[in-house]
């Protein structure tokens, strides 16, 4: 007899019967840490920029020495240096005088703000006319303004994205500590199946489940092992999944999850561990199993390829998140569907669509 559970039962199964995994920290490069899972937070030690900046190129001044300027009256300001990119602004600027400076570069003490190039003159005798004043602060970056030593820069759960990476390479993080990836094995079973690489015979399919979840998988970051097509066979398929489990953090098996005679599946999980959960109260995807054997998942997903795609999507994903204390958010979007949902069977429904924008409004 299936015990089903809501969708929201089924989240709050995992939270509460699944921990995130102890000891599987591991340093890589900076180069290959893009997708991973950051193990702890990452804190700056410097400053970033380590210098007062321009946002543009123009002239700094004091604030001050500009205003009230306009085009009819600008303020003239004799240009006392030019500083280069890459090179230190190592003076102080004196009242009512400038600089120049370019788009990145140091700007020295005694500068408030920049003037854009746009709104100067240049007299050609070492003088500049100032065309519009400017507030203290405009189009520069002080010291330590995107960062200061002491500052979270990412928290621990984050998969690193590539404006993580520059954020990294910023602060001189060349080494990231990240979570090890899991090691997820898939296992699909059903005397009707065949591999993709056979031509199904009369009343056999192909096995679709495998190479979808493998790739779902390992896009999200894990590692996948493939342990192929099992039939219905309950000794076979428990010295699959006892191998599975030794060799895995975490093990799904693609079928063999109903309540049919041939269905080992519930049993099998049942035998090796502790089962959670048989079923869940949505379409697709009713029949599906949950159990775990030590601290190592076991889902029995169903059949059907798009329920085992739903199942894995809302469930498996958020699980093997949970075992890798990796952070996420689920985003939801209002939109009006364009036919009619048949919606009476008192369960949760889910259904592929695609979102198209029309007008202001979006149609799913």
């Amino acid at each position: 007899m299936l015990h089903v559970k809501t969708p929201e039962e089924v989240l709050r199964l995992i939270e509460d019967h699944f921990s995130p995994l102890r000891g599987r920290t591991e340093l890589v490069s900076l180069e290959t840490a893009l997708g991973r899972v950051l193990a702890e937070d990452i804190c700056a030690d410097e400053y970033v920029p380590d210098f007062d900046r321009s946002t543009v190129d123009g002239y700094a001044v004091r604030a001050r020495d500009p205003f009230g300027c306009s085009d009819a009256i600008p303020a003239i300001l004799p240009c006392v240096r030019e500083v280069l990119m890459g090179e230190g602004a190592e003076f102080t600027l004196e009242a009512e005088t400038c600089c120049a400076v370019p788009t990145g570069g140091a700007v020295p003490s005694g500068a408030d703000s920049v003037v854009m190039v746009e709104y100067t003159e240049d007299y050609g005798d070492g003088s500049i006319g100032v065309g519009k004043a400017v507030a203290p602060g405009e189009n520069m970056i002080f010291r330590g303004d995107d960062v200061f030593p002491g500052k979270v820069i990412l928290k621990a759960g984050c998969v690193l994205s590539s404006q993580d990476i520059g954020a990294l390479a910023a602060i001189g993080k060349t080494k990231v500590p990240v979570v090890r990836k899991l090691t997820v094995g898939i296992i699909s079973t059903g005397d009707e199946l065949v591999p993709p690489s056979e031509k199904p015979g009369p009343g056999q399919i192909r096995d679709v489940n495998s190479p979808m979840l493998c790739a779902m998988l390992t896009g999200w970051g894990a590692k996948v092992i493939s342990y192929g097509i099992c039939v219905d066979d309950e000794k076979k398929l428990t010295a699959m999944v006892e191998k599975a489990v030794a060799e895995c953090d975490a093990v799904l098996l693609s079928g063999g999850s109903s309540v049919g005679v041939k269905d080992a599946s519930c049993r099998i999980i049942q035998s090796m561990g502790e089962l959670l959960l048989h079923g869940i109260a949505m379409k697709p995807g009713k029949p599906t199993i949950m159990g775990k054997t030590g601290e190592k998942p076991l889902v029995g997903l169903p059949g059907h390829p798009v329920a085992a795609y739903f199942i894995t999507k809302l469930f498996v994903l958020p699980l093997l998140g949970r075992l890798m204390g990796r952070g996420g958010e689920i985003f939801t979007v209002t939109a009006r569907i364009s036919e009619s949902i048949s919606a009476n069977h008192g369960r949760a429904q889910y259904h592929c669509c695609r979102l198209e924008r029309q007008g202001s409004e979006l149609i799913a």
